[in-house]
């Protein structure tokens, strides 16, 4: 199947290397040349503008963006809708606010392009590991799409069936699902940010407990020096709190035990944020998610352990680089 592959950085070129692998043909474009060039070595088509990644697919045509929410992919959605014709379709990949993707894809309703919104987990290691995909929008384009998604997907890997699903049919065994109208997968996509939030934060502390056991400030005999590396490595084998995040972490501390390759100043992308504000909006209490949330701001100010075990994790999974001082500073964060 055709696709066309806007935005080439650390997830959208190993999209288009998985779906290639696949056996789709992925024409490819990024602002940087030099990156098109390099992705097209291996495989996919190379484009240089949007106008030429319309050109080299054939109608009905699906053009996926994977770039920075807000303006980068407001301004290339207006763009492509000058360019595609009814029956294509263009996929929100990135994290967008689930409100905009409502009003994109009522603005494009009248030209008879579909706007599907795609929210994607994995980071950057969905090349090897594959992508969970939370899809919202017209389902009939899904549906047309389902061969891309299912190659983007992790598939069922060896993860045992839920007991209880048994009869159930649904793609998400597989790893992707349409959750509902437009605006529904970045909605899902946006909570699952939330929850990681709350989630890092509880083993950034918890760790950072572990680490300040051997405080002079405890009685003796009470006070353990304890190998944090080690109990991380432990916990992955048969523990309850077993996850990847902790996997990441458990990497991180093993190559660098006191984190010190890094100042924890933990940035948020914008969807702990927005998940804080859709509580607000419905009423529902979410006290850990906030507080994981307002840690975040504090990090920038003052750092602990804890923030260290945070960026660590972020590092891991998508590969954030935390910001020079001189930046942070410039920026008043």
């Amino acid at each position: 199947m055709q696709i066309g592959m806007i935005g080439l950085g650390r997830m959208g070129a190993n999209m288009a290397r998985r779906l290639t692998s696949g056996g789709h043909q992925c024409v490819a474009f990024d602002r940087n040349r030099e990156t098109v060039d390099t992705l097209a070595r291996e495989g996919p088509t190379a484009a240089y503008s949007l106008e030429e990644v319309v050109e080299k697919l054939t109608a009905p045509r699906a053009v996926w963006i994977m770039l920075p929410s807000g303006a980068p992919t407001e301004e290339t959605v207006l763009a492509l809708s000058k360019l595609l014709q009814p029956g294509d379709a263009i996929i929100d990949g990135g994290n967008s606010f689930y409100k905009d993707d409502v009003r994109r894809s009522a603005m494009l309703k009248p030209s008879g392009v579909h706007y599907l919104d795609a929210g994607t987990s994995g980071g950057v290691w969905g090349l090897e590991r594959g992508y969970c995909l939370m899809i919202g929008g017209d389902q009939s384009s899904a549906q047309r799409l389902d061969p891309i998604f299912a190659t983007l997907a992790p598939g069922p890997g060896d993860i045992p069936k839920t007991p209880g699903r048994e009869e159930m049919k649904s793609t998400a065994e597989l790893g992707y699902l349409h959750c509902g109208p437009s605006g529904a997968g970045h909605f899902v996509k946006m909570i699952h940010n939330g929850i990681e939030y709350g989630l890092m934060q509880a083993y950034a502390e918890g760790f950072d407990i572990l680490r300040g056991a051997n405080s002079d400030n405890l009685p003796a005999g009470l006070s353990y020096d304890l190998n944090l590396a080690d109990i991380a490595e432990l916990w992955r084998r048969g523990s309850v709190v077993s996850s990847w995040l902790l996997d990441l972490t458990a990497t991180a501390l093993a190559s660098d035990r006191q984190l010190n390759g890094y100042t924890g100043f933990v940035e948020d992308s914008g969807e702990g944020r927005w998940t804080i504000a859709a509580a607000l909006d419905e009423g529902v209490s979410a006290e850990v998610l906030s507080v994981a949330l307002y840690t975040r701001f504090r990090s920038r100010q003052e750092h602990t352990f804890a923030e260290k075990v945070l960026s660590a994790m972020r590092k891991g999974f998508g590969g954030h680089v935390e910001r020079p001082p001189a930046v942070k500073m410039k920026q008043g964060l």
